[in-house]
Order: C-alpha cells, then structure tokens, then sequence
C-alpha cells in the first residue's frame, strides 16, 4: 500500500512539473534585475533555475555544517540508550549503587527522563537511601508529575506513610492518574482507615486493569472486610453491607466483620442473624467458631442452634467449642467440659485449651488450670500437650465417635 501511494505521488508530482514546463516554454518570460547600476536580464526560466540551485548551494552548505552536531548528537544518544539499558540490567541484578549511577546519567536524555529518574529512585530506595530517592524524584520536571507523584506515594506507602502518599498522589499535575497511580491511591486509602473510598476505587481499577484480577478480588475482600469494620454507626453499617455483591456477602471473612462491627455497635439481632444465615448456606468452621465469640447475649438461642447444627456436623470442632463457651456463659460448667473434650479429640488446638483453662480458673480448679494454659501454649507451638486426668476409657470413645455425616442424598459426606 505505501509502495502504490509513493508510486502515485511521483506521477502526479512529474505531471505537474511537465505541465508547468510547457507553460514556461510556451512563453518564457523576461526577468530584469538592476543592482548599484548594473542590469541582469534572463528569462523566468533560467531566474527559476538560478533561485533553485542557490536554495540547493544553501542547504547543502547548511547539511555539511550540521553534520558534526548532528554526529555528535546522535552519539549521546547511544550513550543515554546505553546507559539505560545497563542501568536497568544492573537494577535487576542488584547492583544498585551502579544502578543508581547510570540511570542518573541517562535520565538526561529528555525522551527518558522521566523512566530513568524514576528507576533511579528506585534504585536508590533499594540500598535504603531514601533521601537520595527523594532527590531524583523531586528533579523531574512537571512534565513527568505523574511518574514523580507515584515514585513519592511508593516512598510513603514503604515507610507507612500512607497520608504523604494520598498527598503526592493528589498533586494537580499528576491528574488524571495513570493506572499504577490509582492503584497506589486505593491501597494508600486503605492503610489510612478510609478502606470504604479505597472499596469504591474497584470499578475504574478494573475498567483500566490497574491490577490482576487475583489481586482485584484480593483487594476486594480485604478493603470490604476494612470497610464494615470502620463503620461509624448502625446505618453506615447497614448501608455498606448491602452494597457488597451476594457473593462477597457469602465469604466468612466479611461476615464475621460484620458480624463483630454488629455487636460492638449494640446491634445483637443483626450479628447473630448474619453467620447464621451465612451458615445456613455454607458451612464453615470459621463462622462456626466466631458464633461462640460474639459479644451478645441470645444464649439460650445460639445454643439451641449450634446443638441443631451439631446433629449435621457432629466432628466440627469449632461447633463443639462454641457449645462449650455458651454452656460455660450460661454457668453450665459440666457440660462445657464435655465438649471440650469432644472438640479436642476432633482436631481442636489452643482455642480449646485455653478455654478449659477459663474454665478450671473460674471452678477454683487452680491446678488444672495451670495445666490448661500451659498446654495451651504447647499447641500453639505444636509441641506435645500433657493429658488431662479424669477421663475414662468410656469416655475417651465417646469423644473420638462421631455419628457418620451424610448428605441430602443419603451418602456419606468426607471429612474435611
């Protein structure tokens, strides 16, 4: 396509030029030039001949004179390129003080400034000199004010500063922000307890595919979490939790975060209400234990659901320890100790440990207690754990047995 429009071009310009040249032969003219009382003449022909062979002489002698600059020029330019590319090697290598160096000498190249100043910011960062980081930051010209704004918000965010970094983001000349720019603002959000604005960056992240989408969902969990664990009152609560798609509402992590934001906020219906509907459509030992530390009372019908749910899910040891703590809260101290026991011959760890010791504490069984606090501290760094006395063999199987769990059909469910 280029070679039939150049081929085109050469056609219709040769056209022209024979077209004008009959025109002038046709007739050709009379020139008269008088200079200091001397007198040319020619015709235009030969004028137009002269006229164009001077401007040819000129701009030869105009090519010839350029061409060392322009030698040398190009020269620098290998140079800055050069130096760029071994900047960036040595970036990667870890020679950074090297690094530093040679993306300093290339950010004079204007076409690279503003990559190189910033990778030797970066550079610079990376052997834990902040201020120099600072400084090649701070001499891009306000025509790189978005590579300066986000090398200064990456400085702050690295040093927890998340304020700084919201401040050098919102710099008027580095708007509109680029996609890495939006991205640090949302996470500065974020880790400044405004995870809600940070929630509500999602959208554009995405529209501009700031990050991966593992990432993006990763974010999205965690700032919903952030987001109701900040709410304010009751109906900014409520407000936020029916924004989030069902499908976050369904995650165990966001529930429990509303769950708890609920009941530190009075609002015990709302939190008890939330795992168990969250429950009721999915099992999860997490929610099954966070049911048991809700600050609320309904421990009479927290109970009854937890025995209802332990008929599905007899070997869940986060159910069995939650039936222990609301049998414990409502002074039934026997029966807590039974599931206790059960929970810890179900897989439960440390949790459990320590609540036999709240609960040895408060029977005035000081010994046993000790006990339990200490095997509590050996489960969590998974070393061996004394037994507790007391417990026949009867006993023993009926903590280890379980009634076989099965589904909807009928089947055997596996254990998880």
């Amino acid at each position: 396509m280029n070679l039939f429009r150049n081929l085109l071009f050469w056609i219709v310009l040769a056209l022209v030029g024979a077209l004008i040249a009959q025109l002038l032969l046709q007739d050709p003219g009379y020139v008269l030039l008088r200079y200091r009382g001397t007198e040319y003449s020619m015709t235009a022909v030969s004028a137009l001949l002269v006229l164009f062979g001077g401007l040819f002489v000129l701009w030869l002698a105009w090519t010839l004179l350029a061409l060392p600059f322009r030698a040398w020029r190009g020269r620098r330019d290998r140079q800055h390129r050069a130096r760029l590319g071994e900047g960036l090697d040595a970036l990667r290598l870890g020679h950074y003080t090297r690094a530093e160096k040679l993306l300093a000498q290339a950010s004079q190249d204007g076409a690279a400034a503003g990559a190189a100043r910033g990778l030797a910011a970066e550079a610079a960062f990376a052997r834990g000199d902040t201020v120099a980081a600072k400084a090649h930051l701070d001499a891009l010209e306000d025509r790189h004010a978005a590579v300066r704004a986000i090398g200064n918000a990456e400085l702050a965010l690295a040093e927890h500063r998340p304020t700084d970094a919201l401040v050098a983001l919102d710099a008027p000349a580095a708007q509109p922000l680029p996609p890495r720019g939006l991205a640090l603002r949302a996470q500065a959000l974020a880790a400044a307890g405004q995870a809600a604005q940070a929630y509500g960056l999602l959208g554009p992240m995405r529209q501009q595919q700031a990050l991966s989408e593992a990432q993006l969902s990763e974010f999205e969990t965690r700032w919903a979490e952030a987001a109701l664990r900040e709410a304010g009152d009751a109906n900014v609560l409520a407000d936020r939790w029916e924004q989030l798609p069902k499908a976050l509402k369904a995650e165990a992590g966001v529930v429990i975060a509303y769950a708890e934001r609920a009941a530190a906020l009075r609002w015990d219906d709302a939190a008890a209400k939330a795992i168990e509907q969250a429950l009721e459509s999915r099992w999860d030992e997490r929610l099954a234990a966070s049911y048991g530390t809700l600050p609320i009372q309904r421990l009479e019908q927290r109970r009854g659901n937890a025995e209802r749910w332990l008929q599905a899910h007899p070997s869940s040891p986060a159910l069995l320890l939650t039936l222990a703590r609301l049998a414990r809260a409502q002074g039934q101290w026997n029966q807590a100790e039974d599931y206790l026991h059960r929970a810890l011959a179900q897989g439960a760890g440390s949790e459990a440990w320590e609540e036999f010791g709240h609960g040895y504490a408060n029977a005035g069984d000081d010994a046993r207690a000790r006990q339990s606090y200490a095997n509590a501290l050996r489960a969590a760094r998974g070393e061996a754990v004394q037994e507790l006395g007391g417990r026949d063999l009867r006993q023993k199987i009926y903590d280890q047995a379980v009634i076989e769990e099965r589904d909807q059909h009928g089947l055997p469910r596996l254990r998880e």
